[in-house]
Parts: structure tokens; sequence; C-alpha cells
């Protein structure tokens, strides 16, 4: 369900209602005959129901009958009485006939082997933890029993989609707003192969400009074709991907299943994010192609990533200079950076360090340790029990450990890598031998530090970011550590540009002429690729980054 501009009890249930545009371009697009039967397994207050029923008198429907032909269902009664009242000024008869009262899971359990030629909708987005019970539990056994395995990361609009894929007659159309999560995490990886298996054709909608304002919640429209027959090999789901500028662009795209034939890819089952289907099919051919040679390999072959530090409340962990000074705590301190905007290069120094430090920025951890813990001083003392005070040993993280003064997992990586990234996935090479905050990812090298750091830097690891990072309003990617650990690099390393030279280069805003340098030492001399390699590469990470870019700017132009 999407609403626009309620608040936080909205937001709780997943309630950010759809524009009625946008669900009438779905109905269009998936009811084709005046005598489907159409579906909207979370209807909130009828905006795809009224659409539905709208497109069916368009196409003949008698609206004396038109009920028999919809259903809605809505654990909300508020919402299902909004939604009957909506429908009530269009049919003949009780719209409750439509509507229903009910857990949609409940409802499908009990509508035994009921099918629909479409179903449309916006189911919730509500995260594990907030989706109730027993609501959940029901969603969860749905999802086993079609062979899908959920766990506590599996949001509210997962099941929802795989009840409506079941509710699906053979043949039938599926026209859903869902998250662009859907295309990037890793939990929905079983729906990007139930889905392939379901459907014969997927088209996926984007819009750079966020459809839902109040909701900060990017989504995609998807639109498939369900299979008549099972899938064979000479039959393999195909998918085609459109982003567009404004919501006003997308309700002028026509889907045509015949017309865009040509530009469908086939979906290839494994564990693949679906971004990389923006790219053509030469594009991603190429990318499969580089994952698979014995010349290239994952990042962890070289190099482990965790998270950083964990603190639990870096406003009481993370100090200045001077606030560790004037609390007597200086000696219970370690050098820190806890944000990306404080490494400018590819090269972190001592003198950097201390320079940030001298002008008042947060770089000093407060850790008392299991060698120090026994013997703390007096100022110590007081500065944890300032912080018992403040209730920050109430706080969940700190709550569970013991002492909760006690920051587990402190140690010194190799290298720091970003988190977040809005160019380049930079890595940063620890000459001052800080810690970090979990804002940024720590790297521990298995072969030669300087060697990963140098090979990094190349349009090979750039373009496979762009795939396997997740990307989100405001144009920021982000990698998780474990799909850091797959980002591309030399099987065996090469020798490149030093990470001196990187450093000094990046700082002074040159970061591509330092990829075009270390393509030619790294990729073309070391690796045996071509020039046009190289520059497939660099359009591979131009065409995904712009992608992220044109989002954050649209979304910045219509904000103002």
């Amino acid at each position: 369900m999407a609403k626009n501009g309620k608040g936080g009890e909205d937001k709780l249930r997943g309630g950010y209602y759809t524009l009625s545009s946008v669900a009438e371009w779905l109905c269009r697009w998936a009811i084709r005959t005046p005598s489907e039967r159409v579906l909207e397994p979370s209807c909130g207050d009828g905006v795809f129901l009224e659409a539905a029923l709208r497109r069916l008198c368009s196409l003949g429907a008698n609206v004396s009958g038109v009920s028999r032909q919809l259903a809605g269902v809505e654990i909300n009664n508020g919402e299902a009485a909004k939604a009957r009242m909506r429908l009530s000024q269009f049919l003949v008869g009780d719209a409750s006939r439509v509507v229903h009262s009910d857990d949609f899971f409940a409802w499908v359990q009990d509508t035994g082997s009921a099918r629909f030629d479409s179903v449309v909708g916006n189911p919730p987005f509500i995260r594990y933890q907030s989706f109730p019970e027993p609501c959940r539990s029901r969603a969860m056994a749905l999802m086993s029993m079609e062979g899908l395995r959920p766990n506590k990361l599996t949001n509210a609009w997962v099941p929802f989609v795989v009840g409506a894929v079941r509710l699906l007659r053979p043949g039938g159309r599926l026209a859903m707003v869902l998250p662009a999560e859907l295309l990037q995490v890793t939990y929905a990886g079983q729906l990007r192969s139930f889905l392939a298996d379901h459907f014969e054709s997927i088209d996926i909608v984007s819009c750079n400009q966020l459809f839902f304002q109040g909701a900060e919640q990017e989504v995609v429209l998807l639109l498939a074709d369900h299979r008549v027959a099972v899938p064979s090999l000479g039959n393999p789901c195909r998918i085609d991907m459109r982003s567009s500028n404004t919501v006003a662009d997308v309700l002028q795209t026509n889907i045509d299943p015949g017309k865009r034939n040509g530009r469908r890819k086939v979906v290839q089952h494994d564990s693949e994010k679906w971004l990389k289907y923006f790219l053509t099919a030469d594009e991603i051919t190429f990318m499969r192609g580089l994952k698979a040679a014995k010349e290239v390999a994952c990042l962890s072959r070289h190099a482990c990533v965790d998270v950083g530090v964990v603190t639990g409340n870096n406003d009481f962990f993370v100090l200045t200079l001077d606030e560790a000074h004037s609390l007597g705590v200086s000696e219970y301190t370690i050098p820190l950076i806890g944000r990306s905007r404080q490494l400018e290069g590819a090269v972190l120094r001592l003198p950097e360090w201390g320079d940030l430090a001298a002008h008042g920025h947060r770089v000093l951890l407060f850790h008392v340790n299991g060698q120090n813990n026994g013997n703390l001083s007096a100022t110590a003392k007081a500065y944890i029990a300032s912080g018992e005070e403040k209730l920050v040993h109430k706080g969940y993280k700190c709550s569970v450990r013991s002492p909760w003064y006690c920051v587990p997992a402190v140690w010194v990586p190799h290298c720091l890598l970003f988190r977040q990234i809005y160019d380049f996935p930079r890595g940063v090479l620890n000459s001052a031998k800080v810690v970090t905050t979990d804002t940024i990812h720590r790297m521990i090298c298995k072969s030669p530090v300087t060697k990963v750091l140098t090979n990094l830097y190349t349009h090979l690891t750039a373009a496979s970011a762009e795939i396997e990072g997740r990307s989100y309003g405001g144009g920021v990617l982000e990698l998780e550590p474990t799909e850091a650990e797959r980002l591309l690099i030399p099987q065996e390393l090469q020798e490149g540009l030093p990470p001196g030279e990187i450093d000094r280069m990046v700082r002074q805003g040159r970061l591509a002429d330092v990829l075009r340098e270390n393509d030619r030492f790294v990729l073309i001399e070391g690796l045996g690729l071509s020039q046009n390699d190289c520059s497939r590469l660099r359009r591979v990470w131009e065409r995904m980054r712009g992608r992220r870019h044109s989002r954050r700017n649209v979304q910045a132009h219509v904000g103002r």
C-alpha cells in the first residue's frame, strides 16, 4: 500500500498509497478483456480497484455485473471501509462483495483454488520485525509452500508477491508497485528466481523521480506475463528494464510485448542482481564473460572485508581531541576515522589524521579493553558514569555486552573501503593505523597490501561495483561487506600505479586519469584485455553510475 502524505502510522504499516494515474496505467496494461477477474491483495482505500473497474468498463464490461469480477483484500477495517465507499459510487449492489476485511494470507487459504486473470496492486513495505502475528507466520508458511526459504530479513511485500503469483491463472498478468529492493537485495534473490520460473516476460520501469515523496522509498513498476506452460530451455524468462526521469514520462510509456521482445534479455538463474539488466545484452554477456574468466577473481581472493567498529553510541564513544583532554580520558582513546568525507585521497597518513584532530574533528575512539578495564582512572570512571546517567548503557548494542562500555572487535585494518559511494569504490591505504566506525568498511589483505590497493583502481572494479552494490534514492551506491568481496580484480595481482601516485592524483581530482593509467598497466599489459575491452568497462560503469546520479539530480530538482 503506498500512500501520499500521511505520517508515522502509515509508515509503520507500510502505508503509502499509489497515485490514481499510476494505478490506472498499470491496470490498462494488466487487464486486456472485459470478462477478466481481477485481484488486489492489499487494496487500502481502493485506488487500484477503482482503476480496475474503470478499465473493465472501458473494455465493455457491464457495470451491473462487474462486482463479481473484482476482489480486494484489506486487513485494516478503516481502509477497507474507505475502499467500499469509493466503489459504491460506481457499483450496482453491495461493495462488500468486492472488498474483504481480512488478512490476505488467511484469505488465500480460504479461497482454495480461486484464480484470477490479473493481479494488480502495491503491497505493504513492512520489515520482518514489524510484520504482526499471526499474519507473518501465515505469510512465511505460504512462501515455504512455494519452495522459498524466508528469513528474518524478508520484508512483507515479498510473500504478498508470492501469494499474488499463486492466485494468477496461466497466461495472466501481474502489475505491481514494488520496492526497488527487488532488483538488488540478497533477501529478494529467491523471489527473483521464483518470478523467472513463473513468468515468460518481465518489464520493470524505474523512475528517477520518487513516486512517493513522503515515503522516501524508491519503487519500480513490475509488469509480468505469466507462463502458459512450464519453462523450457527454449523458452526462458526474458526481462527488460526501462528508466524514466519523471512520473509523467512513465505514464506515457507504452509497454508493448510484441515490440519490446528485441530489447529483452534472458534471465540467468543465479545470485546475480537484476540491476545489470539496465545494460545492453552485449554488455551483460561481456561482464559475465569477464567474471567467469580464469584471469579474473573476486576481491575475496586477496582480502577480507568487514564492517567497521560498532560502538552502539557514537556520540558517547567518538570524541574530539579537546573532549578527550578535558574529560581526562586521553589514555583510553585510539585514533579513528568516522566519516568518509575525512578521507580525501587513497592513502591516510598519520600527519593528515593529526591535522583532522587539531581542527576539532571527532577522530578518537574511547576504548576500554580487557587489559585496562581493571585499573580505570577516576576520570574514566566518571565518564562512564556520565554515560549511564544519559542511559547510554540501555541502548541495544551496549546493553547486550558486558561491561557495556567495552566496544568489541576493535582492530586496525590494512585498508579502508568506502561503504557508501558517489563515484568510485575507493580504497584507502591505512598508513595512519586508525580504526573506523561502521560507516566505513575495513579490509585485511591476504596479498601484498599495496598491490591490492593498486589493482582496485581500474574500470573492472568500477563496473563490477555498480552491478554488485545496491543503489537507493539520492544517487548513492552502497556496498555491504559480502558485496564488496565480490568486486572483480585480477586473479594474479599486477604492477600498476603505486599507492602514493594514486593518492596524489585522486587529491587533484584526477580519478579518471588514475583509472585510465591503471587500465593500461593492470588490465591491458597484465591481463591481456584490449583497449576496446577497457572502453566497454568504462561505458558500463558510466551508464550505471549515470543512472544513479540522474535519480539524485531529478529528485533534488523536484524537491525545490
